[in-house]
């Protein structure tokens, strides 16, 4: 059995930074990741404006932009024949005006290694947590399968922040608003070419979405489609869909035989769903464990960070003292909650109005309006920028920094 003052369940984001920050604070801190590692083609790329404020805050930043990244200062697409600009992040007031592309894995390793200087950070690998710990009503900590066994965790705090699919939330029995999507997202490789265009937002032509991400070496291409509709498109067979990517991407046509079969392709669920109460005595849920967001701008590890940020800000005195009440998990619910539903709201209405829109279309398909709009008028491109880029109440370090190797609590 270990014994820490806070168990964090789930090595993502949310996790990792919250483990990072708590540990900074001089906490002692364990953080439970199922898998080996953190290397995982699903994990979005997009390190966010606002994140790269916090770690500006954190003293991190130099160094974190000399990993290999690339810097996005405006998104754009295609549809049909036309072409558009629909953020411009140039204007925004943060540190950086810029969105870093850079593997998740490697966002996540970067923070890992910063809070290793912290002798209270302790990541446990291959520790898949199998249920709650209770004294009553209380959680106390977790079980865990780990390769040395199954193993006790017990914590002042539990955090749950394994994800849309979180085995904290259901264990606790925590109720869920799904607020429904209309789509899937078919995930595949393709090589890239010093040749190929730049980064875009997406492509889209009737009935068909294809988003590519610039990874250097290859382009990870996400295929949207509308939910329950794999089992149609293996019918219609792998080289149809072949054809789709190749006219939606032509200049990688002569690249899409490289999916050689199904699979080369993965399925990602999409979700919005929120929890009604992100906790209950002893235990807190933040990140996509609380929330699950839309693909939709790429807002949902932006939104995770800062769930991280305000949950440190909030509960690493409380933790520290040894006064935890569920007066502060409600705290950090209140804070975070109205950016959430904002931000799920519009990504619904996109979902509604838009996608569904082009997935069910036949005919020819022109930009809309208000993109015509962005491109005539480049200012208008500020408001999505913001949106995007920093979000709805951005949170701020407010946490204290020990020095690294003092005697965490």
């Amino acid at each position: 059995m270990t014994n820490v003052r806070c168990c964090i369940v789930g090595g993502g984001p949310a996790g990792i930074m919250l483990g990072y920050l708590l540990a900074r604070a001089g906490l002692e801190v364990a953080v439970l990741e199922k898998h080996a590692d953190f290397f995982r083609d699903f994990r979005g790329d997009t390190i966010h404006p606002s994140t790269l404020q916090l770690m500006y805050e954190l003293g991190l930043l130099d160094e974190f932009l000399r990993l290999p990244h690339q810097e996005v200062s405006e998104l754009g697409g295609q549809i049909g024949d036309d072409s558009f600009t629909v953020a411009d992040f140039s204007h925004l007031s943060t540190r950086c005006t810029f969105i870093a592309l850079m593997p998740q894995w490697d966002f996540l390793n970067f923070i890992v290694d910063q809070a290793k200087r912290y002798p209270g950070f302790h990541l446990y690998v291959n520790a898949e947590v199998t249920d709650l710990l209770f004294d009553g009503e209380r959680v106390a900590g977790v079980r865990a399968k780990t390769p040395q066994g199954v193993e006790e965790f017990r914590a002042d705090l539990v955090v749950g922040a394994d994800g849309r699919s979180s085995k904290v939330r259901e264990r606790a029995g925590l109720e869920i608003l799904d607020l429904g999507a209309p789509m899937d997202v078919l995930w595949m490789r393709l090589s890239r070419r010093e040749s190929d265009p730049g980064q875009a937002l997406g492509r889209v032509d009737a009935g068909k979405i294809l988003v590519m991400i610039d990874r250097r070496d290859y382009w990870q291409c996400g295929f949207v489609i509308a939910k329950g509709k794999l089992d149609e498109i293996k019918r219609r067979g792998l080289p149809a869909l072949r054809d789709d990517v190749a006219k939606l991407a032509p200049f990688a046509a002569d690249r899409v035989d490289e999916l050689r079969d199904w699979d080369d392709i993965k399925l990602l669920t999409v979700k919005i769903d929120r929890l009604k109460r992100w906790h209950r005595p002893g235990l807190l849920c933040i990140g996509d464990a609380a929330h699950a967001m839309s693909p939709i701008g790429g807002v949902g590890i932006n939104l995770a960070i800062q769930d991280a940020v305000a949950s440190a800000n909030i509960l690493a005195d409380p933790l520290l003292h040894q006064n935890l009440s569920s007066s502060d998990l409600a705290r950090v619910q209140r804070r975070r909650e109205f950016p959430t539903r904002v931000t799920q709201r519009m990504q619904v209405f996109i979902q509604d109005r838009i996608v569904s829109a082009v997935l069910n279309s036949q005919g020819k398909l022109s930009a809309p309006w208000p993109l015509r709009a962005m491109n005539a008028f480049p200012w208008l491109r500020r408001i999505p920028a913001r949106l995007v880029g920093v979000g709805i109440r951005p949170e701020h370090v407010a946490t204290p920094a020990r020095a690294p190797g003092s005697r965490p609590r």
